[in-house]
């Protein structure tokens, strides 16, 4: 990366009032920073949290089905300030649950946020209540998510007796990025600001990335949280699916082997792709973004560069081209060399999480 280019980085980051990203022992090197919250947790505080589900129409691949998303409303303990709406929305396989999910919607609110944590389709707290499970594009399950907390955020800034109205943000980790973006594309305007942390923009690259032999352990934890999900499915599942999903008893093997073989089977068909290949190719962001074909609201890529799972180039060819365009006073993009996937774990607690935080509060004032 240019130094050019790296000293812009930095700049936003003074301005943000946060010091360059810096490992904390003994969480050194990609790996250990991407496992961290697999192996540690964090005392958080106690948090008002009420329950709020979402309607959402059946799979493109069926006639019948839907149901409702589960989301959980987190609101700042202060009755007399609150500085916007923050949908946050967690990767592949995971929920809202997941440690670094709760820290960051932890330090939203900290930071005089309420945030709207929610749960993909198939993802476990919502599993009894809708069927089939999600894709990096499912925008039919989150337009009517965004207008729902569009409408919340309405309903926070009466009870606040706001003067006007509380800005709407999104923040992705890692896949949820990647949903939010493909979201926004079908309409800029369902959020004010966008933060993607750890993204994979394109899709293609990213399973390259995660099918390497230094992956397996990681392909293998991923692949089968997907797989249990999907069985677990109390509406039921297609036979073909089932065929592909489980292990045949005469040789001992199953179609699915890897997070590739899972879109092919199970992703595409469902969100009404012929393929994998076609799957990947329209649901990727990078490609629209790059030919700057739909617009997005101002947004904040972070992203390692040893990230183990997704690639940096996609982001940093992004970068390049927006350089050239309008967009590049909107869209920003900070690059550290360490951090892994969604680690950024300093030596003042999670760095990713303060980044996102600053980041708000800076759109706040625009």
């Amino acid at each position: 990366m240019a130094v050019k280019d790296n000293f812009k980085r930095q700049a936003l980051l003074s301005d943000l009032g946060i010091s360059p990203f810096k490992e904390r022992i003994p969480w050194i090197g990609p790996d250990l920073q991407t496992l961290r919250d697999t192996f540690a947790s964090d005392e958080l505080p106690d948090v008002n949290s009420s329950e709020i589900r979402i309607n959402v129409p059946p799979l493109k691949s069926r006639k019948t089905g839907g149901g409702s998303l589960v989301a959980y409303l987190d609101k700042p303990s202060s009755s007399l300030r609150i500085n916007g709406l923050v949908l946050l929305l967690h990767g592949l396989g995971g929920s809202t649950r997941r440690r670094g999910l709760t820290r960051m919607a932890s330090a939203l609110v900290q930071s005089n946020f309420a945030v709207l944590k929610l749960n993909l389709r198939g993802s476990d707290p919502c599993r009894n209540y809708v069927d089939g499970t999600y894709a990096a594009e499912c925008n039919s399950d989150l337009v009517p998510v965004l207008k729902r907390s569009r409408e919340i955020s309405y309903q926070l800034t009466n009870d606040y007796n706001c003067s006007k109205n509380i800005p709407l943000f999104g923040a992705g980790i890692s896949l949820g990025g990647t949903i939010l973006l493909n979201a926004c594309m079908s309409d800029e305007s369902l959020l004010d600001g966008l933060v993607c942390i750890s993204s994979p923009l394109d899709l293609n690259e990213c399973s390259s990335s995660i099918e390497r032999p230094r992956n397996f352990i990681y392909q293998k934890w991923l692949l089968n949280r997907l797989i249990r999900q999907t069985l677990e499915d109390p509406f039921g599942i297609e036979e073909t699916e089932k065929n592909a999903l489980v292990i045949n008893k005469k040789d001992k093997k199953r179609k699915i082997n890897d997070i590739r073989s899972f879109d092919n089977f199970i992703t595409a068909p469902r969100w009404g792709y012929e393929n994998v290949e076609e799957y990947y190719a329209k649901a990727s962001p990078f490609f629209s973004l790059i030919n700057n074909e739909k617009p997005i609201p101002k947004t904040l890529f972070i992203q390692s560069v040893d990230d183990p799972w997704v690639p940096f180039l996609a982001a940093e060819r992004l970068m390049e081209k927006m350089k050239l365009s309008k967009d590049q006073n909107f869209n920003k993009f900070i690059f550290t060399e360490k951090g892994g996937h969604n680690g950024f774990h300093g030596v003042q607690g999670c760095w990713g999480d303060q980044v996102v935080s600053k980041w708000f509060l800076s759109l706040k004032t625009i």
